[in-house]
């Protein structure tokens, strides 16, 4: 796997991800997959994702982004994109940029009114997620970000099976309840053979703006506990932060001061 470029069409090697995977086109190059999950939605995993793309980003690599969230796409909104993508000459998608470079394909892109409800089933959501990887022109990506929709689902289960996944980041945020959530995600990578990097806690806390004090909106974190647990390091804690979330609201999280993702950045720099 540390040397695999998941391009099959060029490979000479009879591994196992061959039959399994959907392939790359022959004029895309993919070097890293990474996939962000979690157990249950509104914990900021596509927030999470965001972050980690502008953190690769800014650390000089090339950099997409696969909203696999089909029926709840979040990623172009806080990158500020709302024009629809457009095709090339032989029918590929191609990603749209953002200001800072970093591709992205999502669906909210190819619909033509972004509150339109995509009303899907399974098998119909799979063939998107293939498009979306096979059917994109995606050109000397070197850390490709995957965002699925929360839980066990069709969606998920497609992205374990069918790409190749050099690892995943779980999410979660500090609810007691929460331990149980994370621990189905786990168990789910576990059962589908693909490493799990580390774990993420949002909303972790709020930092007082007069005394600077940290508060524990939701209660004292367990994360530390779940990592123990599973042998798994807490890559980040992400506080409750306005500005932040103004920022995901208004399209401008590229322009943040701070990323709050140093150590996922400095993990995935580590394995190469």
């Amino acid at each position: 796997m540390s040397s695999c470029s998941h391009d099959c069409s060029s490979c000479g090697e009879n591994c196992s991800e061959r039959d399994n995977h959907f392939h790359l086109h022959e004029r895309s190059s993919v070097k890293k997959v990474i996939g962000v999950v979690s157990g249950k939605g509104g914990v900021g995993k596509s927030m999470t994702t965001s972050l980690m793309a502008c953190g690769m980003n800014r650390a000089g690599y090339k950099v997409g982004v696969l909203d696999a969230d089909i029926t709840g796409p979040s990623i172009p909104k806080g990158f500020g994109l709302h024009e629809q993508l457009f095709g090339t000459a032989d029918g590929l998608i191609v990603p749209a940029a953002t200001p800072r470079g970093i591709e992205v394909v999502s669906i909210n892109l190819l619909l033509d009114n972004e509150t339109t409800p995509v009303l899907w089933r399974g098998p119909v959501l799979g063939n998107v997620i293939k498009q979306f990887w096979s059917e994109t022109l995606w050109q000397n990506i070197d850390y490709m970000f995957v965002d699925m929709p929360p839980g066990t689902g069709d969606v998920p289960l497609t992205v374990f099976q069918s790409l190749p996944l050099d690892g995943i980041i779980i999410v979660a945020s500090p609810q007691e309840l929460v331990g149980m959530i994370v621990e189905k995600a786990v168990n789910m990578a576990k059962m589908m053979n693909v490493p799990i990097l580390g774990l993420v806690e949002n909303m972790s806390y709020l930092t007082c703006p007069d005394c600077g004090k940290q508060i524990k909106v939701f209660g004292e974190s367990h994360i530390e506990e779940i990592g123990a647990q599973y042998q798994l390091p807490v890559l980040a804690k992400l506080p409750i932060d306005p500005a932040l979330a103004s920022a995901c609201d208004e399209g401008r999280i590229e322009e943040l001061d701070q990323i709050y993702v140093d150590g996922i950045v400095d993990l995935l720099k580590s394995q190469e």
